[in-house]
C-alpha cells in the first residue's frame, strides 16, 4: 500500500489518510475534482492545485489530470481562469453571467470565469514531478512547461504595468482570500455603490439572497453581508464590461491591490518555474526575468516598520492597506525574505494575543477589530494557509514550530472532519463539508509528519 512510507501499519494517521482519499474520490468528476459537491460544483484553480499535491502521494496520474484540466482551460493570452464551469444544464446561469466569450482570448470549448487566482500551478507541477523517476519527471515537465511559462508571462505582462515586480489583483476573488480585511476594506473605500447606502436593509437582503448561493449551504452570518455580496458582483460586472482587459479596467479602476498572499505565492512559483526549466534544459525569457528579478525587493516594499508587519497595497494610491490578516505571514512561503524578517513573523505566530490560539492559524489575528472565529476569511483557521506557512517555516529552519502546527492541524481535522474552515478556539467545523483541499493537504501533511497524532 502507498501508506507504507509513513512507517506505520495501522493508526489514526493512516485511517485519516484513507478518509481523506474518500473525500477526494467523492468530489472527483472524471477529469478534475470540485472543492465540494454542493456549494462548489465547478473546478477552481488553486483548489485543484492543492488537490493535485495531495493526490501526488498515491495517484500521480490523477494528480496530473487535475493540472491538465486546468491548463486545458487556459486562455490564449496565457491566463488560467479561476473557475471552469460545470457544463450541466442547471448551471447555465453561472456560465452566462461571466460571458467569457466577450474576450477573444477565452477558449471556445469551455465556459470559464474572466479572472484568475493565486498561482499555485508551479507548486502542484513540481510536487507531482518529485514523486516521479527522473525520466518521467522530465517528460511531465516538458508537457506542461510552455503553458506554465505562458501563465507567468501573462501575470507580469498584464498585471505588473509599472514593471516593479509585484502583480495586482482586480477583484477580491482573485486573491483567494475573498473577504479578508484588506479586500473588504478596499471594497468599502473604493468600490462601494452609493445607492447601497440608501436602500433599506430588507430590500438589500432580498437582492442579496437572489444573487448568492452560499447562504443556502452555510449558516448566515459566516459569509459576506448581502450588501457586500452585491458589491462584489457589481465589481465583477464592471470588469466584464471592460471585456476582462486589464489595461481597460485600470483606466478607471475601482479596485486594484497588490495582494501580499498572491505575490508571496507568485514569488515561490517563479522559483519553481526556474527549477522546472533547469530540469528540462529550457530557459526563462529575458522579459520575464526582468520582472522576477525585482520581486523579492518589491516584496520588502510591503513591510511596515511601524508595526513590523507585511501588508497588501493599494495599487492606485501606492499606500499600504494596514489591515492585519494571515496574508502578512505568507512571505514565509515566498522564501524571498531575510531570516531576520522570518523571525519577526514567527513572533507573531507564537503571540497568544495574535495568532497563537488553540488551533493554528486564524485567518485574522485575534487582537484585530475584524476578528470573528467563524466569519469567512475573517478569523477561522484554514488548512491551506496553515500548509503554506508550515512549508515556509521549514524552508527557514523553524522545524519545531512547523511540526507543532502540523500536529495541531492534523488533530483538528481528525477530530472534526474535512470541513472548509474551523473555529480557531474550539476547532469546531464550519463551511462546506467534504472539502477537497482540506482532505488533499491533510494527506500531504500526514505523509510529511513522522510522529503519531
Amino acid at each position: 500500500m502507498a501508506f507504507k512510507r509513513l512507517g506505520y501499519s495501522s493508526n489514526d494517521k493512516t485511517k485519516l489518510i484513507v478518509k481523506a482519499q474518500r473525500v477526494l474520490e467523492k468530489n472527483y468528476q472524471g477529469s478534475h475534482t470540485v472543492p465540494s459537491a454542493g456549494l462548489y460544483p465547478h473546478q477552481v484553480l488553486w483548489d485543484s492545485c492543492f488537490v493535485a499535491i495531495g493526490k501526488s502521494h498515491y495517484d500521480p496520474q490523477r494528480a496530473k489530470h487535475e493540472v491538465i484540466s486546468l491548463l486545458d482551460a487556459q486562455w490564449s493570452n496565457g491566463m488560467v481562469p479561476h473557475i471552469i464551469f460545470n457544463s450541466a444544464t442547471r448551471f447555465w446561469w453561472d456560465r452566462q453571467i461571466w460571458r467569457r466569450w466577450i474576450n477573444f482570448s477565452s477558449p471556445n470549448h469551455l465556459a470559464t470565469s474572466g479572472i484568475s487566482q493565486p498561482p499555485m500551478l508551479a507548486e502542484a507541477i513540481v510536487r507531482i514531478g518529485r514523486v516521479l523517476p527522473l525520466a518521467g519527471r522530465q517528460e511531465w515537465y516538458k508537457s506542461v512547461f510552455p503553458r506554465l511559462l505562458a501563465y507567468h508571462l501573462w501575470l507580469y505582462r498584464e498585471r505588473d504595468p509599472r514593471g516593479e515586480g509585484l502583480v495586482l489583483q482586480l477583484h477580491p476573488w482573485e486573491t483567494g482570500l475573498d473577504t479578508s480585511p484588506p479586500c473588504i476594506a478596499e471594497l468599502h473605500a473604493k468600490s462601494w455603490p452609493g445607492w447601497l447606502n440608501i436602500l433599506d436593509i430588507p430590500l438589500i437582503d432580498k437582492i442579496g439572497e437572489y444573487i448568492r448561493v452560499d447562504n443556502k449551504f452555510v449558516a448566515k452570518g459566516e459569509r459576506a453581508s448581502n450588501a457586500e455580496a452585491i458589491a462584489l458582483h457589481l465589481l465583477r460586472n464592471r470588469i466584464r464590461h471592460r471585456n476582462y482587459d486589464s489595461s481597460k479596467v485600470l483606466e478607471n479602476a475601482k479596485f486594484a491591490i497588490q495582494d501580499i498572499t498572491y505575490n508571496s505565492i507568485l514569488i515561490r512559483a517563479n522559483t519553481l518555474l526556474e527549477e522546472i526549466a533547469v530540469t528540462i534544459n529550457e530557459s526563462i525569457p529575458t522579459q520575464l526575468k526582468r520582472h522576477t528579478s525585482k520581486a523579492a525587493r518589491a516584496l520588502e516594499s510591503l513591510w511596515d516598520k511601524g508595526t513590523n508587519s507585511y501588508y497588501s497595497r493599494d495599487f492606485i494610491s501606492n499606500k499600504l492597506i494596514k489591515e492585519p490578516s494571515i496574508g502578512g505571514l505568507l512571505p514565509l512561503y515566498s522564501g524571498a525574505i531575510s531570516k531576520q524578517r522570518a523571525a519577526e513573523l514567527v513572533k507573531d505566530i507564537e503571540d497568544k494575543d495574535s495568532f497563537a490560539l488553540n488551533y493554528p492559524i486564524p485567518s485574522v489575528p485575534a487582537n484585530s477589530d475584524w476578528f470573528s472565529p467563524v466569519r469567512y476569511w475573517q478569523g477561522p483557521t484554514w488548512v491551506n494557509t496553515n500548509w503554506l506557512i508550515i512549508d515556509g517555516l521549514k524552508r527557514y529552519g523553524f522545524n519545531e514550530l512547523a511540526k507543532k502546527l502540523t500536529t495541531s492541524t492534523l488533530q483538528m481535522v481528525n477530530q472534526h472532519g474535512f470541513y472548509e474552515y474551523f473555529d480557531p478556539y474550539t476547532g469546531m467545523p464550519h463551511g462546506a463539508d467534504n472539502f477537497s483541499w482540506t482532505a488533499a493537504l491533510t494527506i500531504d501533511l500526514a505523509y510529511s509528519h513522522k510522529t503519531k497524532l
